[in-house]
């Protein structure tokens, strides 16, 4: 009997699905892949529930022989391993970013006779209101806050964008791009305190209030799903910083970046150039564990940031305060510098991965630019933020087009280069 094959990367059955099945029945045995969480969180979106949750449900579905794991979205393991005679997809596939997988695809089972069957796409108030209910499952406090965790065992490295607004968090929740064949897209939101500040035309000296700072973060969670990391700068007092974390939790944040300096807060990148007065270990060390105290979730983490490196105080006190910090209860490492060459920071993940296999390590390559996700995992690290570069982008776009409006005196010359309302409402769901 011939096979026909279809890739699933739902938690709930709709009637979509069931007419993908329904139309896969008619050309020989129903085979289902469920795609991997792993290649799951890059191509569609995160899952609600486990792999094997997922599998047991395709298989309890009317007309399906088997159920397998499908671990390539650019389908080429299922394809070696089966070789269906039918690839059964939804036609949304036809256009987008998606539209290069199905090249792909198309190019892989011809080799052999095979042939790909493009249903068309289930629109219907049902559907869309599953979607939303998933959507909104995504973005509730409990579901959002320990995906961070739950990331990191997914992936080889997690992929962090800044977000500052509403609007900017719908631009990291919704890029996703095709490069080479497969999709990408970011995995978790940076709340940055520069990036916040910066925003709201305040200098980066903790001015803006932590009020201020959870406005941000609500107007974000609103419209969004993925999970967010907050720049704690220094977490202030350790009294206010148990209220903080409180507050952290409660609205669904992952985890906190705190940074070991005390007193009025100067931008690492300035590092030497003005006077910057780094915590002793002990009073550090104490902070982050009054901090792991009040937390009342296991899924929130602290990590202690280190300004070493920034500093000029040398590879073995940066070492030294890591060892101590994750004693203390801190659940990452985030270690920093300003040099435009990477390697003062691949050894301290070279020398930190040989004492500490397991301590997530974070790094921001704002200065060290040229080095690739890849080349950092391949040292340890677990977490590369992209710290201010929407922000970075944004200003001196704004900046040429209201120069130019003033030298022209009107708004023809600007247009061109200009994003138009209709896409921009696009971006922006209606429920």
């Amino acid at each position: 009997m011939k096979s026909a094959y279809t890739c699933f990367c739902t938690d709930i059955i709709h009637e979509g699905h069931l007419n993908i099945i329904n139309h896969a029945k008619k050309y020989g045995r129903v085979i289902v892949g469920a795609l991997s969480d792993k290649a799951l969180i890059r191509y569609n979106r995160f899952p609600t529930v486990p792999q094997e949750e997922r599998i047991r449900m395709y298989r309890s579905i009317e007309g399906v022989d088997e159920v397998v794991i499908q671990e390539d979205m650019r389908y080429d393991d299922v394809i070696t391993l089966i070789h269906p005679d039918y690839i059964v997809h939804g036609d949304n596939w036809l256009s987008g970013p998606e539209s290069s997988i199905r090249a792909h695809v198309e190019e892989k089972i011809k080799a052999y006779g095979g042939e790909i069957i493009d249903v068309p796409y289930t629109f219907s108030e049902k559907v869309s209101k599953i979607d939303l209910q998933l959507k909104e499952k995504l973005s509730m406090p409990e579901y959002r806050r320990k995906r961070l965790h739950q990331l990191l065992e997914m992936t080889d490295i997690v992929k962090v964008m800044e977000a500052h607004s509403g609007l900017t968090g719908l631009i990291v929740e919704k890029t996703v791009v095709e490069n080479e064949g497969k999709l990408d897209q970011f995995d978790a939101m940076w709340i940055s305190s520069l990036c916040d500040s910066t925003a709201k035309g305040k200098p980066d000296i903790e001015l803006v209030d932590l009020t201020s700072r959870l406005r941000t973060i609500e107007d974000i969670t609103e419209v969004t799903t993925k999970p967010i990391i907050f720049d704690g700068d220094t977490g202030g007092l350790t009294e206010h910083f148990v209220y903080t974390v409180r507050s952290l939790e409660r609205l669904g944040v992952s985890a906190v970046i705190i940074e070991d300096k005390k007193g009025l807060k100067k931008n690492s990148l300035f590092g030497t150039e003005v006077e910057q007065t780094q915590a002793s270990i002990e009073e550090f060390s104490e902070k982050i564990a009054a901090g792991k105290k009040a937390q009342l979730t296991d899924d929130f983490m602290i990590i202690a940031r280190i300004e070493s490196l920034i500093l000029e105080r040398g590879m073995e006190d940066a070492l030294k305060r890591a060892a101590a910090f994750v004693k203390a209860g801190a659940d990452g490492i985030m270690i920093h510098s300003r040099k435009k060459d990477p390697a003062e920071i691949l050894e301290f993940c070279d020398k930190f991965r040989a004492e500490d296999k397991h301590t997530p390590i974070v790094v921001v390559p704002s200065s060290f630019n040229t080095i690739t996700e890849a080349e950092l995992a391949e040292h340890g690290v677990n977490i590369v933020i992209y710290a201010n570069q929407l922000t970075r982008s944004a200003f001196p776009a704004m900046q040429k087009t209201a120069e130019d409006i003033l030298k022209y005196h009107r708004a023809k010359e600007v247009d061109d280069r200009l994003m138009s309302i209709k896409e921009i409402i696009t971006l922006i769901d209606e429920i």
